[in-house]
């Protein structure tokens, strides 16, 4: 009895100590100032005719909040184009004060994004003073809004040589010294930053240069690469908005998209992002909608969490949804066994001494358990690995050069980087600090059974240099994000790779440690590489086709996509095998054939209301995205925005019409038929007019599409995809579409 009655009191007691902390930490919470991200209406009528009037009329929401609070609000920034509303720091008290105020829409915490981190120009059909680049003026008069960590001035890619000065609409500035006609601006936005936009991490250098750099001519890394770099739109302008240090706040991309838009940049670029939420959460997608309703086209990274399915950053259907690709630039490395096997693989250093001699070959993996394996930093300690090749297998949340200096620490003489099986024969050309060779899956698995075969494993490492025509390429980056969308899965996404792997661009300081030159670039690889790309491309369409919207120039790059790679087969991915929809989305970019797609599918802003409503978001949170009151009286189902692709789900029996609507923006005179179409095993497909006749540009037409559960036959799998393919004289226009049969 005395035993169950003091195990009684402990019972109490514990209780009590738990009621007490919870008490405490939500009494804390409740007095803790965090960064929210406040929407509000302003009240009919009002007018607020300088910043300094809406920032009044802001402040006064964080007066009434602290009537009854001892902690002060700050006021962090004061937004007018993206949304109306406010970033401010205030405890969840002041919060749940400002709900009850008139004007209040919601109250969000701050969230955090993440980064997505030459000779594509040429493997992109884009030569000098021919095709896209000289039909489009190389992009001149096209200002490129860039949101990163910032850029470096003074470097060769950002040399205003040729470039005009901006045009009159430009209202931006340039915090500091360096700017001119190529950097028109340069804008801190981080929330404790020192004010300055210059780049400290790299990022932000190089997606600007890769999409607006000038030419500069030499550009290599470690003699690599060798050849004149230029940006998509080499004589655009480029602005950059500095909203990423450590982390990439929500509040400072919405201050730095609200900023652009009061610059007036025409396309912004993007490469950062977060996981899947409503669009009225995702502060990027609630931004890029103020912008297109400015006429401004939006280009972000798809994100860079593949190969798994429904991984995707950036999923707005008013937003370019990039996924990344190889180019057909390989810098080889190749691995020379013992028992006489070549095993082609890649590193950007390539030191011309190397020995040719074998070396014992270890793989830590073997005994040393799985921070071994990886070449975890410190796990090498008590491993012999001095004067010896060591292979790493990839992955364990360490970075691939980080290994590098791990072997280089405990005495390595060079490195091999094995690929896991889910990053297949995806490999990159890095900057590493010893001589070292990225190999795919399948030759990590060749090197290790080799290992294993003999007592005495030797091997050495063969620095072959650049190669190019790599026949294979493009084909989709194991790391590149995949779909189907979270968010709204009745939207087919990414919309579009572009390359991405192993991209040459500018950099602030030299990763060889030359004092030598300005002129210093890096390799790296993401989504983070493939956005700038098309934000490049979409500022020479721009720049071409002025009264095209950001839908049509969106619809033009997807309608005009490839699906073939150098080799004249089927993109592949990582695994070698055809890539699917939701890799490549409506395939490849080309830029020559977008410049001239034929028929364009328009969507205008106010017609994006409709679907959002369909998602079943409320009015309130469809008004938070479209910036005005909305009452959700019309619905549409996904598949019925007039997007240039489709997302259909179908049951049993089930039969879905929906329609498209073209513009003609090629020949006034001319007449398109359905050429082809692909079906997957278990659909049906009926296309009503099968003919559409224009006699004049910019005509609209609309035709029918009927999606049919074949009643006869099983899909073969939970998703089927296809196409079809309308045709007139030299275009070609291309529907793709993917079917999740339930």
């Amino acid at each position: 009895m005395e035993m169950k009655r003091t195990n009684l009191l402990q019972v109490l007691l514990l209780l009590v100590l738990t009621f007490t902390t919870i008490f405490t930490i939500a009494f804390a919470n409740s007095y803790q100032a965090e960064t929210y991200i406040v929407h509000l209406n302003a009240p009919d009528g009002a007018k607020f005719d300088k910043p300094e009037d809406r920032r009044g009329w802001y402040n006064s929401f964080l007066k009434a909040s602290t009537a009854d609070s001892d902690v002060k609000p700050s006021l962090i920034h004061a937004y007018q184009n993206v949304f109306t509303g406010f970033a401010a720091k205030l405890t969840a008290d002041q919060v749940k004060a400002i709900e009850n105020m008139d004007g209040f829409v919601s109250a969000r915490r701050d969230r955090a994004y993440k980064l997505h981190t030459t000779h594509t120009p040429t493997f992109l059909g884009l030569h000098q003073n021919l095709g896209v680049w000289n039909g489009s003026n190389y992009g001149k008069g096209i200002i490129i809004g860039v949101l990163d960590t910032g850029i470096t001035p003074g470097h060769p890619s950002f040399d205003d040589k040729d470039v005009p000065p901006p045009p009159a609409k430009w209202k931006g500035k340039c915090d500091g010294s360096g700017c001119n006609n190529k950097l028109i601006g340069a804008r801190d936005f981080t929330e404790n930053g020192s004010g300055s936009p210059v780049d400290e991490d790299g990022h932000g250098t190089h997606t600007s240069s890769t999409a607006a750099g000038n030419f500069v001519k030499g550009a290599n890394v470690f003699g690599q690469a060798k050849g004149t770099a230029a940006g998509m739109a080499p004589l655009a302008h480029v602005a950059m908005y500095k909203v990423c240090d450590d982390t990439c706040l929500d509040s400072a991309i919405l201050a730095g998209m609200d900023a652009a838009i009061e610059d007036g940049v025409d396309v912004l670029s993007l490469s950062l992002g977060g996981g899947s939420v409503p669009f009225y959460e995702d502060g990027i997608a609630v931004g890029a909608f103020s912008a297109i309703q400015k006429g401004i086209f939006v280009s972000c990274s798809a994100g860079n969490e593949g190969p798994v399915n429904s991984s995707l950053s950036n999923e707005a259907p008013w937003i370019l949804t990039v996924g990344a690709s190889t180019v057909d630039r390989n810098i080889r490395a190749t691995v020379y066994l013992g028992n006489k096997d070549l095993l082609d693989g890649e590193s950007l250093f390539q030191p011309k001494d190397f020995p040719q001699n074998f070396m014992p070959l270890v793989y830590p993996g073997l005994n040393g358990g799985q921070d071994a394996a990886w070449c975890a930093p410190g796990s090498l300690k008590n491993i012999d690995v001095k004067g010896k090749v060591v292979l790493c297998d990839r992955g364990g949340n360490i970075a691939r050069i980080d290994k590098g200096q791990t072997v280089k620490d405990a005495g390595g003489a060079a490195m091999i980087l094995a690929n896991g099986e889910s990053d297949g024969d995806s490999t990159e050309a890095d900057a590493h600090v010893l001589p070292a060779s990225h190999v795919a899956y399948n030759v990590g698995v060749t090197i290790k059974t080799y290992i294993n075969s003999t007592s005495s494993p030797v091997a050495t490492i063969i620095f072959r240099g650049t190669v190019i025509g790599v026949d294979s390429a493009p084909a989709v980056a194991s790391f590149s994000s995949r779909g189907p969308s979270l968010a709204s899965p009745g939207i087919l996404k990414p919309d579009i790779i572009g390359p991405g792997v192993s991209i040459l661009a500018a950099w602030p300081v030299s990763v060889e440690n030359s004092t030598q030159t300005k002129a210093t670039f890096n390799m790296i690889s993401g989504t983070s590489m493939s956005c700038p790309h098309l934000s490049g491309i979409s500022a020479l369409l721009k720049s071409a086709h002025p009264d095209w919207s950001p839908a049509a120039i969106k619809s033009a790059i997807m309608t005009t996509a490839g699906k073939l790679n150098l080799g004249g087969q089927l993109i592949e991915d990582e695994r070698d095998l055809p890539a699917n929809i939701f890799a490549i989305g409506a395939g490849h970019v080309n830029p020559s054939k977008a410049s001239d797609p034929g028929l364009i599918f328009d969507i205008q802003p106010d017609d994006y209301i409709p679907y959002l409503c369909g998602l079943g978001y409320t009015s309130k949170q469809v008004g938070v995205i479209v910036q005005k009151r909305v009452r959700c009286t019309e619905v549409i189902p996904e598949a019925q925005l007039n997007y240039p692709s489709f997302a259909v789900t179908l049951g049993p029996g089930d039969t879905k019409t929906f329609t498209r609507t073209v513009t003609n923006v090629g020949e006034a005179n001319s007449t398109y038929t359905i050429k082809s179409v692909a079906l997957p095993v278990g659909l049906d497909l009926e296309v009503g007019p099968a003919e559409l006749q224009f006699s004049k540009v910019n005509q609209k037409l609309t035709y029918q599409v009927m999606f049919i559960r074949d009643k006869t036959q099983e899909p073969q799998a939970p998703y089927g995809e296809g196409f079809m393919l309308w045709t007139f004289d030299k275009h070609t226009v291309r529907t793709p579409f993917s079917v999740n049969f339930v």
